[in-house]
């Protein structure tokens, strides 16, 4: 860009698909509402910008078309979905929303092609709280919470721990 004298007005946004399990959690491939397949790399440079820093701040990909829109000074269509990550990127905040979301169905593993529950994760900061709902959505079947910050790895649900429940209401309403 510097070579073509475009870095000054050309915005760089690099992002990859979701992640892949290899055997974690027992699972294989993108099939999942942990972490592990939710996490996407993101990289925004504005023009003219050089200096890297890193925020590990909760965002969606579908915050990227405010973000640009705004970036480019493009007018933003009416309902749109996403918050613009410009304050973050201009370091004027370190986060512009408390959760993002994700949704993943659980096939059943002995009728291929049917869905055995829909799983609406809400992943904050510290936890993400999953929620398996029967396909017609009107039965909770299961729920899963982690403490990212004593369990990364999400391998000990502690949706019945005590000392959750205030955290564990709050992702509830949240998700509804």
């Amino acid at each position: 860009l510097e070579q073509h004298d475009l870095a000054d007005n050309t915005l760089v946004v690099f992002w990859s698909d979701h992640g892949f399990h290899l055997g974690d959690h027992t699972l294989w491939c993108k099939t999942s509402n942990f972490e592990l397949d939710a996490r996407v790399p993101l990289i925004i440079m504005p023009p003219g910008g050089t200096q890297g820093r890193t925020n590990d701040s909760v965002v969606e990909l579908l915050d990227l078309y405010p973000t640009l829109a705004e970036a480019c000074k493009l007018p933003q269509p009416d309902g749109l979905a996403g918050t613009s990550l410009l304050p973050i990127i201009q370091d004027q905040t370190d986060h512009v929303k408390l959760a993002a979301l994700t949704q993943h169905p659980r096939p059943p593993y002995y009728k291929p092609g049917e869905m055995e529950s829909m799983g609406y994760s809400v992943r904050t900061q510290r936890y993400r709280y999953t929620q398996w709902q029967s396909p017609d959505r009107r039965r909770i079947l299961a729920e899963e919470l982690y403490d990212h910050q004593v369990d990364p790895h999400e391998s000990k649900n502690v949706v019945s721990a005590n000392e959750h429940q205030a955290a564990l209401e709050t992702l509830r309403t949240h998700l509804q």
